[in-house]
């Protein structure tokens, strides 16, 4: 069995985060690990508070899973501060990590700041090189190229930009867009497009985290970038599609539809 690694905050509710990566983990047949680098309280209403964890603890838990078991893929979300950021490099660094996906969490839905200002620059600095594909919205893409984006040509622009700055894949999710949902995938030389019909539905929480993971489980499967982009983008469409009207916010994908499908239990 494949075995990927999610390097992340913890959600409570536990539509994103930690919770939605080791879902999506399972979802796809590999076995999930967890490095935990902050412990929020939220629900789908929002985000209330963040506890940091220590980068010394960070790095025992990384340092725990490598030292035991082969890790063939890495997700790495929410790290909100600089010496965290650091510490991830250096272990992933030192212990010649492959596959690893970047999501650059940096607002929550509600507004919340999940990344300290002045931990954008280490996340550029140091993990931005280190990625083998970056996942970026488009709030998350204007915010490190520091250009406006409001259309496919925008996002081609700054998946560009994106790639500059060090990683070997750049995809720029576009659902923030008023029209179909388009991402923008560039490898350095060709430009791919994934498309996908937009779902009416206000149950969007973990989407980002979801994606991310789903292309980290393909990527360990051994699927090439661009039908891991294709699989996982397919994945969270179908979990957005059948998502679960929990809690008086915005709710959660379903992670586990085929699953509940199976089981006779649909889950919605």
């Amino acid at each position: 069995m494949k075995k990927v690694l999610t390097i992340a905050g913890s959600d409570s509710s536990g539509g994103a985060g930690i919770q939605a990566d080791i879902k999506t983990f399972s979802a796809h047949g590999v076995f999930g690990m967890s490095v935990i680098t902050a412990v929020t309280a939220q629900n789908t209403q929002g985000v209330f508070a963040v506890q940091d964890i220590t980068k010394e603890v960070i790095q025992k838990q990384i340092q725990a899973i490598f030292e035991d078991i082969e890790v063939d893929a890495v997700k790495i979300g929410m790290v909100s501060q600089i010496d965290s950021i650091k510490i991830i490099a250096e272990e992933l660094s030192k212990y010649h990590a492959e596959k690893i996906v970047l999501d650059p969490v940096m607002i929550s839905k509600s507004g919340y700041n999940l990344l300290q200002p002045e931990a954008k620059l280490a996340l550029i600095e140091k993990l931005l090189p280190i990625a083998t594909v970056i996942t970026p919205n488009i709030h998350e893409a204007q915010a490190i190229t520091n250009i406006e984006i409001k259309n496919v040509d925008d996002m081609k622009k700054a998946a560009h930009l994106l790639y500059d700055m060090g990683p070997q894949n750049v995809l720029v999710k576009g659902g923030h867009l008023e029209s179909d949902a388009v991402d923008v995938l560039f490898d350095g030389k060709e430009i791919k497009y994934f498309r996908s019909k937009r779902i009416n539905t206000p149950n969007t929480h973990g989407t980002g985290c979801t994606l991310s993971s789903a292309i980290a489980s393909n990527l360990a499967l051994g699927f090439a970038m661009a039908e891991s982009v294709k699989r996982a983008k397919d994945y969270i469409t179908m979990a957005i599609e059948h998502s679960l009207s929990i809690g008086k916010g915005v709710g959660p994908t379903n992670h586990f539809y085929q699953l509940y499908k199976k089981a006779g239990v649909l889950g919605e």
